[in-house]
């Protein structure tokens, strides 16, 4: 029953990466039917960011009040409904009423199944979850190519809405699976767990924010600015290779989640990270390196994205061991809201920075954060762990 229900819960994450990748990939004529600059798809990211930040905070509260079945299945309906109101948005203002849903539904549903599975599975799990995830986000771009080929960018919201409703009607199938589990846990546990304020005074939590930020800012920057990178230092590139480059990090990370899941189990989160950002460091390095051919700097950015891989998954399985269980639905809430502030504003400054400095920068941008990051950990783990002694 664990498993089945464990594969239903790969299945929900699959859900959570879907909607994330439409709007990049669908808004270049999404701006053309809006009538409005390219750069208006940041607002609307900055948007749907923002609910998923307050339903994050929120995630606590609902943990507490709810089981984590009925908040997934209420977050999924929303996002549904999100996806079909961008179907049939023909303003563009329109869609910054229908990012609310859809950004409330996707962090509901982003910290209680992580807390959900924190708690209840292993560390290989936790990682083979966060791969399902990219699985979601790989598979939503093909779908709104086979829209655009077909119909219109409208039909790729909508039909991603469709898939959406088949995992749901799963989720509600599976329902039943839920119990055992439940009978399980520690409902008092559950009833008793503290609140934000409390848990921000635990030993070792802000540190762990931090670090968490200082990842995703990281993770990111990579996203959104690898391609620049290639284009701002090679020269004689296509346009269609350095597009191409965008899937470097993102291959990277679907790899060193993959190769966590198998040895995460053995080596536990604390080693798998700090092996991962050494990881991590090796890549920023081929990519600091000037003047070499590009392929030098392409395997870089997987190498960056191998490293990263683990270290997401690895924070919010050991929140339970680091925190306790009293503190760990607050503490990973927090988390997710550290990681959407670091993702959406640091992409950002980094823009304004490389047009004054230049974005050969990049590598530099990356090293501090991954040196935050394994620091502030390292850190958070020594008064977690005194704490833990009194």
């Amino acid at each position: 029953m664990g498993s089945l229900l464990l594969a239903v819960i790969y299945m929900i994450f699959i859900s959570l990466g879907l909607p994330d990748s439409l709007l990049g990939s669908g808004w270049p004529k999404m701006q053309e039917a809006f009538n409005v600059p390219s750069s208006y798809a940041g607002y609307i990211s900055m948007t749907i960011s923002f609910m998923t930040i307050i339903s994050a905070l929120l995630s606590p509260r609902l943990i507490k009040r709810f089981h984590t079945k009925w908040i997934v299945i209420v977050s999924i309906v929303m996002t549904i409904l999100g996806l079909l109101g961008f179907s049939v948005s023909k303003e563009y203002w329109v869609l910054f009423v229908i990012a609310v849903p859809y950004g409330l539904g996707a962090g509901a549903i982003d910290a209680s199944v992580n807390h959900y599975v924190a708690n209840h599975y292993s560390s290989s799990a936790m990682n083979f979850l966060h791969c399902f995830y990219g699985v979601g986000a790989v598979i939503s771009p093909y779908i709104m190519a086979l829209a655009l080929s077909k119909a219109r960018w409208n039909e790729g919201y909508r039909w991603t809405a469709y898939v959406q409703a088949g995992i749901m009607l799963i989720c509600i199938l599976s329902l039943p699976l839920w119990k055992k589990t439940e009978a399980d846990s520690d409902d008092e546990e559950i009833k008793n767990s503290a609140g934000i304020k409390e848990t921000l005074k635990v030993p070792g939590v802000i540190l762990t924010l931090i670090a968490f930020y200082a990842y995703c800012s990281g993770e990111a920057t990579c996203f959104l600015w690898t391609p620049s990178y290639f284009a701002g230092t090679r020269t004689g590139l296509s346009d269609e290779l350095i597009a191409s480059f965008g899937s470097l990090i993102f291959g990277g990370l679907m790899l060193g989640r993959l190769i966590s899941g198998f040895v995460s189990n053995k080596l536990g989160d604390r080693l798998l990270i700090r092996i991962g950002i050494i990881v991590e460091l090796i890549g920023i390095a081929l990519v600091f390196i000037p003047g070499t051919h590009y392929m030098v700097a392409a395997v870089g950015f997987v190498i960056v994205g191998t490293g990263m891989g683990p270290v997401y998954p690895a924070i919010q399985h050991m929140t339970p061991v680091n925190f306790g269980k009293r503190y760990s639905a607050a503490a990973i809430g927090l988390q997710m809201a550290s990681a959407y502030v670091g993702s959406t504003f640091m992409p950002m400054i980094f823009g304004i920075m490389q047009q004054k400095i230049g974005i050969a920068i990049m590598p530099v941008y990356l090293l501090i954060f991954a040196v935050m990051n394994i620091g502030l950990l390292e850190m958070a783990y020594r008064k977690a762990d005194a704490n833990m002694d009194k």
